[in-house]
């Protein structure tokens, strides 16, 4: 009997770690438009956005690195068919995503956590 229990709680703690482990940005997230993105590790400490409905279902929207709330790297603007020097910050089941030219000249949206 205290084995089983102790296997269980084992169990348990494994999966909780794994929870906790997750970086911020890994999840579901759903824009303003309707559009739902999906952020997943992908290797080498990043983490790729992939589009799960709409028009543009199953393409990539980029991938950034970073930990915590901030994350930067490339965001894919679909509809262009262009790709911009982007960058991400996670506040809770918020997320602020930018995409700029040169730094200049950005354009950035507000994503909920689905």
């Amino acid at each position: 009997m205290f084995l089983k229990a102790t296997v269980a709680l084992g169990a348990i703690l494994m999966m909780a770690g794994s929870a906790l482990a997750a970086e911020p940005i890994e999840g579901t997230w759903k824009r303003s438009n309707g559009t739902v993105i999906k952020y997943a590790a992908a290797g080498s400490g990043k983490f790729c956005g992939t589009v799960l409905n709409g028009e543009y279902k199953g393409q990539s929207i980029g991938c950034m690195s970073g930990s915590g709330k901030s994350y930067k790297g490339q965001v894919n603007k679909l509809d262009e068919g262009k790709t911009y020097s982007g960058n991400a910050s996670v506040n809770g089941n918020s997320m602020k995503l930018a995409g700029c030219v040169a730094m200049v000249l950005c354009k950035s949206e507000t994503l909920t956590r689905q």
